[in-house]
C-alpha cells in the first residue's frame, strides 16, 4: 500500500510525448527500466476498452492485466498499477483472479485503483446502465474484498448467482486484500463513503490552493470517520524544460518549468499532504529518456534528501 504520510513519485504510460489520441508505444520497456533504476516508485497504465474519437487518448492501447504482466517480467523492484480499473464494465470474478494472480506471482508490486467509467459509449457496448455505475462500483468493491478473502463466497446478485460451497476462486492475494484507491467521486459519490471504503483517494490535479482545500477535507474526512490515515494520489503533466531555473508556465492538468521548480513542486505538495504524484510526459518537448535521466539524477535525490 502507498505510505500514507509521505510522498512518492510514479509514472503514467505511455512514457512518451505525441499529439493526438494514439501513442507510438515505443522503447516503453526499456525507459520502464530506467525510471527503475532511478528510483520511481510506481508505473501506471489506464483501463480504456474503447477508442472513443470524443475523448484525447488511448492510454497505453494494450489491455491492463496483459501489459503489467508483460511489464511486471522485465523489472525487478517497481511497483505495477492501474489507475484505474472501470469496475462495472468488468465481472468481479474476472478482476478477482486477475488482480490477484498479479499480486501473488509480483509479490507487493500491484497497486489498483478503481473507477466508475467517464466515456458514456462504453456502457451501451457493454450492455450496462449509465444511470447505476456507483451502484455497480459499491457492489463490486464489497464482492471483490468477499471473493479475496473467503472461501467459497456466495453471491445473488446482477452479476450472476454463486451458491454457496459451490465455487471459489484461487489464488487468493496472498494478504488476503489488495488495496483500491478510488478515482474521483465515482459517478457523484461523497467523500465519507470513499474515506470509509477505499484503502486511498486518487484526485484530479488542481491549483495549489484549491489542492490543499481538497487533501485537507479528506483528511478531516477520515478523522471525523474513525479512519486510518489513507494516501491521497494525484497525477500532474510536466514539461520539464532544459533551463533548470525555468519558471512554472501553466499548461493542461500541469506545468511547463526547469527542474528546481519542479522540485519546489515536489516539496509544496508534500507539505499540503499529497502521498504520490503521477507524472504525465504526454506535453514534453524535449527526449522523455533525457527528462527521466534528469529527474532521477537531480530530483528524486533531492526529495530523499529532503524526506
Amino acid at each position: 500500500m502507498l505510505d500514507a504520510y509521505n510522498l512518492s513519485i510514479g509514472l503514467l504510460l505511455p512514457i512518451e510525448a505525441y499529439e493526438g489520441s494514439v501513442p507510438k508505444m515505443e522503447n516503453q520497456i526499456h525507459l520502464i527500466q530506467l525510471a527503475e533504476s532511478y528510483g520511481f516508485d510506481t508505473i501506471w497504465v489506464r483501463d480504456i476498452p474503447l477508442k472513443d474519437p470524443d475523448f484525447r487518448d488511448v492510454g497505453q492501447i494494450f489491455d491492463p492485466w496483459v501489459y503489467l504482466s508483460h511489464i511486471a517480467s522485465l523489472t525487478k523492484t517497481i511497483k505495477i498499477g492501474i489507475a484505474s480499473l472501470v469496475l462495472p464494465l468488468r465481472h468481479p470474478l474476472h478482476v478477482a483472479k486477475a488482480s490477484a494472480s498479479l499480486d501473488v506471482l509480483f509479490p507487493n508490486r500491484f497497486h489498483m485503483g478503481v473507477a466508475s467509467g467517464d466515456r458514456p459509449i462504453e456502457y451501451p457496448a457493454f450492455n450496462q446502465p449509465f444511470g447505476l455505475r456507483s451502484t455497480r462500483v459499491f457492489e463490486h468493491m464489497k464482492m471483490l474484498r468477499d471473493i479475496w478473502s473467503k472461501e467459497f463466497p456466495h453471491y445473488d446478485n446482477d452479476y450472476g448467482i454463486l451458491m454457496n460451497k459451490s465455487g471459489d476462486v484461487i489464488p487468493k492475494p496472498l494478504k488476503g486484500n489488495i488495496p483500491m484507491y478510488v478515482t474521483g467521486h465515482i459517478g457523484g459519490v461523497n467523500l465519507e463513503w470513499i474515506s470509509k471504503n477505499s484503502d486511498g483517494w486518487i484526485y484530479y490535479p488542481r491549483d495549489f490552493a484549491l489542492t490543499k482545500k481538497v487533501v485537507k477535507n479528506w483528511i478531516e474526512t477520515l478523522e471525523q470517520g474513525g479512519e486510518a490515515r489513507k494516501p491521497y494520489i494525484q497525477p500532474i503533466y510536466i514539461d520539464l524544460m532544459e533551463d533548470p531555473n525555468f519558471k512554472p508556465v501553466n499548461i493542461d492538468l500541469g506545468f511547463r518549468l526547469g527542474r528546481n521548480y519542479l522540485i519546489d513542486m515536489f516539496l509544496t505538495l508534500r507539505k499540503i499532504g499529497v502521498n504520490h504524484i503521477i507524472l504525465v510526459l504526454k506535453h514534453s518537448s524535449r527526449p522523455v529518456d533525457v527528462i527521466l535521466n534528469e529527474i532521477g539524477r537531480e530530483v528524486l535525490p533531492e526529495l530523499r534528501r529532503a524526506f
